[in-house]
């Protein structure tokens, strides 16, 4: 394996374009399974206001070759703290730099962001098809209902 950010002491990146995303080989190749990361506290910038927006990620993937390591996505995702970018951006951009690390044989994300000037925006990304087969259950995230 190459110099993996796991078992040392690594800063939280400056921005989503310097964070190290590290990749590991799928121990079970032969076989087609979905392995999810569920984020519900990621944050990023308004590129206008420079507020904060939140949103509950959903990241599915049926690997191939490669898995991601789990504390550089971890450190990935939290480099969007200070980032400035809109809902779309942030959640296809995740989608891309996954797609291409990995070359998985499925993934997809749910991006599902909080009000912004009352109006939830939810955004999803996915490539290709789910393998035959292959079980992936719904994100388990609730549409958006306010109050009611």
């Amino acid at each position: 394996m190459a110099d993996l950010q796991l078992g040392r002491p690594t800063a939280l990146p400056a921005s989503p374009e310097e964070a190290e995303l590290d990749r590991v080989p799928n121990p079970h190749p032969d076989v087609d399974y979905v392995a999810r990361f569920t984020v519900p506290e990621f944050t990023s910038l308004c590129p206008v206001t420079a507020q904060p927006d939140f949103a509950h990620l959903v990241i599915d993937y049926v690997p191939g070759g490669w898995l991601v390591e789990s504390k550089s996505l971890k450190l990935y995702l939290a480099s969007f703290r200070n980032h400035g970018a809109f809902h779309e951006d942030c959640t296809v951009a995740i989608g891309k730099r996954l797609l291409a690390l990995l070359e998985p044989k499925w993934l997809r994300i749910g991006g599902y962001w909080y009000p912004r000037g009352g109006i939830p925006i939810d955004v999803f990304f996915q490539s290709g098809a789910l393998p035959a087969g292959v079980w992936a259950p719904d994100q388990g995230v609730a549409p958006y209902r306010g109050r009611g």
